[in-house]
């Protein structure tokens, strides 16, 4: 079942169940995906881009989340940490700290990289291989610590 499958039924589920966030929360999706596909680029949206679309939403709420708690606004926040839990129910399970540590460890000793001075050319490499199963900012700080101990 392709993604646009997927959001249209979640979209029937929750107007029967008449869950207003999750409703506004997935038709938000659709509606990135109506845009993608009227952009006149006449290509199939791929799972890759699928995903580029939903980790966009997903930074955004993390953005917005953060801007309103520091601004004492909780109540706006809890709504924003309610769409994100919706948004992740539709990307990748993410991988732990420890599983993104092993792995960039492992890609760091095939490429025989060592110091801080190789942190461009580990690093694409590292994102392109979790692209999507981790945070990005989890992975530039666990590149850093392991370039920084060899």
């Amino acid at each position: 079942m392709s993604l646009k499958d997927k959001i249209n039924e979640e979209i029937k589920s929750a107007m029967k169940s008449g869950d207003k966030l999750r409703l506004e929360t997935i038709r938000s999706i659709r509606a990135l995906i109506l845009e993608f596909e009227k952009s006149g680029l006449n290509k199939e949206l791929t799972h890759e881009e699928e995903l580029k679309m939903i980790s966009s939403s997903v930074k955004k709420r993390k953005d917005a989340i953060e801007q309103f708690t520091n601004a004492g606004r909780t109540d706006l926040a809890q709504k924003e940490e309610a769409e994100l839990a919706i948004l992740m129910e539709f990307m990748p399970k993410q991988m732990s700290e420890a599983e993104v540590i092993e792995i960039v460890k492992k890609i760091a000793g095939d490429l025989g990289v060592s110091g801080k001075q190789d942190f461009g050319k580990l690093m694409p490499v590292v994102i392109k291989e979790l692209k999507g199963k981790a945070d990005g900012k989890i992975i530039k700080s666990i590149v850093e610590n392991v370039l920084g101990a060899n």
